[in-house]
């Protein structure tokens, strides 16, 4: 069990620590609500330990640094495996398909014991009428629910600057416009969202363009770029991923093709050179024509 000798709630036996009261939140409103959390949480039961390499896993309770983990039942005879604030007390997990977990290692933290309890940290003089159970986990609930932190992603468009019309393709050094509205879900009803983090890919192969989205604070989120002198099948890509939010990931599909032979300018000022070479050359045949066919 996690045993904590300096971070346990005071309690009329003093017992062997096991009844720990832990503030070590994770900073995200969007996971714990905006409300702050005041009251320590009970926890008593096993810790665990999250892989720092998995983006998927969040650590939302943690232990203090004076934690470890082992039997208290028994003495320490080796270092214990988990120590200080690398163990995690209750962990949420968002699979790549947005399906979110709740991982706790007490099964207490969650009794009516637990959440109408009083709590007072040791070495605290602040005592709590009510430990902060309640409202730890009603917040995360509704986070596991996706009653918060949730978004979704509709009506992308794209077309040319001046048209309403989406092309079938486009051609190389064209304007265009790119949209998309984004709503985050707030519990009853889908609302704007509204962020400057949002970018968009014009991508083949790799990002050729990387824009960040400009929004009217109603979920509209848009930005106009010229396409690259590169032909080939191209995509629109939106890649959002952001702590507590469920991950956004769109993909549109366009071909650019190059100029058409009657597309180009009649003279190109770059190949101005080769037509004064050319007109040069001709110029010096007729005149070295004219001299060989007259001169004595």
């Amino acid at each position: 069990m996690v045993i904590d000798h300096t971070g346990y709630a005071v309690s009329e036996t003093e017992g062997d620590h096991t009844l720990i009261a832990s503030d070590d939140f994770i900073k995200s409103d969007v996971i714990l609500g905006s409300k702050k959390i005041t009251a320590p949480v009970l926890f008593q039961g096993i810790g665990h330990s999250l892989n720092p390499v998995n983006s998927l896993v969040l650590k939302v309770l943690s232990a203090s640094p004076s934690a470890y983990s082992a039997n208290p039942k028994s003495k320490l005879s080796t270092p214990p495996s988990l120590m200080g604030s690398a163990i995690s007390l209750v962990s949420v997990v968002q699979a790549r398909n947005n399906a979110r977990i709740l991982i706790s290692g007490s099964l207490s933290i969650f009794s009516n014991r637990f959440l109408r309890s009083g709590v007072q940290k040791v070495g605290s003089t602040t005592k709590n009428k009510k430990s902060g159970n309640e409202q730890f986990l009603t917040e995360l609930s509704k986070w596991v629910f996706h009653e918060r932190g949730h978004l979704k992603a509709v009506d992308v468009k794209h077309h040319k600057v001046g048209e309403t019309d989406e092309p079938a393709l486009y051609r190389i050094n064209d304007d265009l416009m790119f949209s998309v509205e984004i709503y985050e879900w707030s519990g009853s009803s889908w609302e704007p969202y509204v962020s400057d983090d949002v970018q968009v890919q014009f991508y083949m192969m790799s990002p050729y363009i990387l824009k960040t989205l400009s929004n009217n604070k109603k979920g509209l989120y848009y930005t106009s770029f010229k396409v690259p002198d590169v032909y080939g099948v191209f995509q629109f890509k939106v890649e959002y991923q952001k702590l507590g939010y469920t991950s956004l990931s769109l993909a549109k599909q366009i071909p650019v093709r190059p100029y058409r032979h009657n597309e180009y300018e009649r003279f190109i000022p770059t190949a101005y050179p080769y037509y004064g070479a050319a007109f040069s050359t001709m110029a010096g045949f007729f005149i070295f024509s004219f001299v060989h066919l007259y001169s004595k």
